[in-house]
């Protein structure tokens, strides 16, 4: 089956200009479902080709350019307010997916678009953290006490907080994946190689190997699609960008072995080299193979689930795909007995009590 044109344009940017006006409409269809409307302008930048567009196409991507920049204008205004807050405690404060693409200047961020800043701290400072950041306007958007339980023991993350003024969202995580999760990847580890932002003291963001993972486990451990074909390109930006370092894709295998991401990282990677073309040498692609089996019916799911949720790249199989992948995701996160409950208070009892 052919790709969809907007995995076609970023997989082979300089094939864009020979697009008709019909399949732009289609492309622009895909991408704006994928949230990668602002970021194909800058795809599109990148590889001259915006001169070559149609006239109509071009001045859409110029709006979505607009966005994108005041997009990231609020990203780094955020943090830095984040950081005033957190000022007087002296926690290390990493930034986490988006904000550290953004902040970092990493290939990834021109043009993602994201609704909250995620940052890490050590979980044993998260009372602190939490109490300054209410301080300073932040407050918990969930508000029923089962929800609060949830995130509090068995998950790997504060309930999400929003700015009573601003709206702007925060997540404060302690781990990369939950505490009940089948994983334990250790964040004293990540913690440790985590590397300071040049130019922006006090500012911290995962190393490179690291990145990669945390991105990895974020697609392939979570069971929500919408913006799947988005972070899947930022595995294949980063791996670009990381994979001409020295050592580079040695590390790589080595650290997802040593956190216990084997088989994410081996998604990442197959999917990042299927559908975007990502170049990976073959004994790092191998690392973390599943049986013949379970890897036909993984292509079969993500093979869809990855595609923009738009009607154009779905058939008749996609639903199915994304429902069989969100229960796969809270069975990697959540031992039986837990998951069991959790879902039936989710489907039961949270609808009569809201």
């Amino acid at each position: 089956m052919a790709l969809p044109l907007a995995v076609q344009a970023f997989r082979q940017p300089q094939r864009m200009s020979a697009f008709s006006l019909t399949e732009w409409e289609m492309l622009l269809r895909q991408a704006a479902s994928a949230n990668l409307t602002a970021a194909l302008y800058y795809l599109a930048e990148q590889h001259g080709q915006l001169e070559a567009m149609p006239a109509r196409v071009r001045e859409h991507l110029a709006w979505a350019h607009v966005q994108g920049e005041r997009h990231r204008q609020g990203v780094r205004f955020e943090v830095r307010q984040i950081r005033r807050a957190l000022a007087e405690l002296d926690v290390p404060l990493i930034l986490l997916k988006g904000a550290a693409y953004t902040m970092a200047g990493l290939p990834p961020a021109p043009g993602r678009l994201f609704s909250d800043i995620d940052i890490l701290v050590p979980k044993g400072r998260l009372a602190e953290v939490e109490a300054a950041l209410m301080l300073h306007g932040w407050a918990a958007n969930h508000h029923d006490e089962y929800d609060q339980r949830y995130y509090r023991e068995w998950m790997h993350e504060l309930p999400p907080m929003e700015h009573v003024m601003r709206q702007s969202l925060i997540d404060v995580h302690h781990a990369i994946l939950p505490e009940t999760s089948k994983a334990r990847p250790d964040p004293a580890a990540l913690r440790a190689a985590s590397q300071a932002i040049a130019g922006d003291d006090g500012l911290r963001v995962f190393a490179p190997a690291d990145m990669v993972l945390h991105s990895a486990v974020h697609l392939f451990y979570d069971g929500e699609f919408d913006h799947g074909m988005r972070d899947l390109i930022d595995i294949h930006r980063l791996l670009q960008q990381f994979g001409q370092e020295p050592g580079f894709w040695a590390e790589l295998p080595r650290r997802a072995a040593q956190l216990q991401l084997e088989r994410p990282l081996f998604y990442a990677l197959r999917y990042a080299e299927r559908l975007l073309g990502a170049a990976v040498p073959a004994d790092v692609l191998a690392a973390g193979r599943p049986p013949a089996p379970l890897l036909a019916l993984m292509d079969a799911l993500f093979g869809r689930a990855l595609l923009p949720a738009h009607p154009s790249c779905a058939d008749r199989y996609t639903g199915i795909a994304l429902r069989l992948l969100y229960i796969r995701a809270n069975w990697l996160r959540m031992p039986p007995l837990l998951l069991a409950r959790h879902l039936f208070h989710k489907a039961f009892i949270s609808p009569k009590a809201s």
